[in-house]
């Protein structure tokens, strides 16, 4: 299953570079596809190498020293020895909403943070568990994953919003790109390069809570605190314009709530069907 999640990252983003290619085609020259792609690149770049800082500020997390946190300490170094890795820094956000997030371009830029309302709320196992599907996320490079699936997105919308400065009627000219083609281009070439987008997002999840759980040996644990963060997220939801929203693509948990076609641009598969697989996994059903 786990070289199942790979090809299927690797066929989404094989997918979205294809709308590139077609958007570019339909603009009938390769100008507008450059200029996209090394404004794109260069924003996610800056992204990748600083997503830790932008992270962290954001959640207003501040660091914890070993004396501050023993217990959390003891928990994440047993783990990082476990994988063989580096012990990531710790922090802590003042947010009461349950989550938790690791950023990092690689173990060793590695930033573990979870809120007070996830502390206050999990049994030490459970957070255990939950810290073990962070971890995963660094070490299976999803930042850098996320990053080249947010500059392909990036290329896609620039390239649209170039579409508007395209004169759709000033001349007949056969070469010039079809009117309809270019209204299309503008309306769903987003909406398909978000949907792409957020199914890799989706993806790594599943990947990361099945790596966790191999890393804790306890996929019922994580299970478990899926559950009550996601009832917890159900009491307290975030705003959609607040600084949580904004990094929920890192979030264990989307801090968001809606129904419907918001769904679809969710950066987290449903709770029920983590819980689920991860439960299969506990009873040797499934292999990931």
């Amino acid at each position: 299953m786990k070289h199942h999640n790979g090809l299927k990252t690797a066929v989404l983003l094989g997918a979205m570079s294809a709308i590139v290619i077609a958007i570019g085609y339909a603009f009938g020259g390769s100008t507008g596809v450059l200029i996209a792609a090394v404004i794109a690149v260069g924003m996610n770049a800056y992204a990748y190498f600083n997503s830790d800082k932008i992270a962290l500020r954001a959640m207003r997390a501040r660091p914890v020293s070993e004396a501050e946190a023993p217990q959390l300490y003891a928990t994440v170094r047993e783990l990082a020895q476990r994988a063989g890795q580096p012990m990531p820094r710790l922090y802590v956000s003042p947010t009461m909403q349950p989550n938790a997030f690791a950023t990092g371009r690689d173990p060793q830029h590695a930033a573990v943070a979870v809120t007070e309302g996830i502390v206050r709320l999990l049994t030490p196992a459970e957070l255990r568990a939950v810290i073990g599907h962070e971890l995963s996320h660094v070490y299976n490079r999803d930042i850098l994953i996320s990053s080249v699936a947010g500059a392909l997105a990036g290329i896609i919308t620039m390239l649209a919003n170039l579409a508007m400065f395209l004169p759709f009627f000033a001349s007949d000219d056969e070469d010039r790109p079809n009117p309809l083609v270019l209204l299309l281009t503008m309306i769903l070439g987003p909406v398909a390069a978000g949907l792409i987008q957020m199914a890799v997002s989706r993806s790594r999840e599943y990947e990361a809570d099945a790596d966790g759980a191999r890393l804790t040996g306890d996929p019922l644990s994580l299970a478990s605190a899926l559950e009550k963060i996601s009832a917890g997220v159900d009491r307290m939801p975030a705003r959609a314009d607040s600084r949580i929203a904004e990094q929920s693509h890192l979030m264990i948990e989307s801090p968001l709530r809606g129904g419907g076609l918001a769904s679809l641009f969710s950066t987290h598969p449903p709770t029920a069907q983590r819980v689920a697989r991860l439960r299969e996994m506990a009873r040797g059903v499934v292999r990931y």
